[in-house]
């Protein structure tokens, strides 16, 4: 399935989180003196929590743009209540099922984004991270 507000896919996304456990991996297997495994380890996962959060954030950020969005479309809809049945301008009926549409697009899209959110397999914030912003 593809992401309507980006689209990318949802392996695309995932994609750095799956290099960092690639390389986590590959790291497993070479052969590392003193307590560097257990540093390296550490750093690994520290960075791979920093990723899966980078990408938590990207979501909510999504979701948000969305419902913005759909709140801007919702002002122009507002124009329905002064139509009535007999418009001269037919193409003014056109106009509204375009915003209703366009409602559902970004309706999916926001949806998408927090479909992803919730099967994120880390939904708490890392404390390390104070850099990151929700908005």
């Amino acid at each position: 399935m593809t992401n309507p507000s980006e689209g990318k896919t949802p392996v695309a996304h995932h994609a750095d989180l799956a290099v960092v456990r690639r390389l986590a991996a590959l790291m497993k297997d070479v052969q590392l003196d003193c307590g560097c495994r257990s540093r390296l380890d550490e750093a690994l996962a520290r960075f791979a929590a920093l990723e899966e959060q980078r990408t938590a954030c990207e979501y909510l950020s999504t979701a948000r743009q969305q419902r913005e969005r759909i709140n801007a479309v919702l002002f122009f809809l507002q124009d329905l209540d002064e139509l009535v049945a007999t418009e001269s301008d037919r193409s003014v009926y056109l106009d509204i099922a375009l915003l209703f549409e366009d409602i559902a697009t970004t309706a999916k899209a926001g949806a998408f984004a927090m479909r992803q959110l919730s099967i994120s397999s880390s939904a708490e914030p890392v404390e390390s991270d104070v850099g990151f912003s929700e908005s």
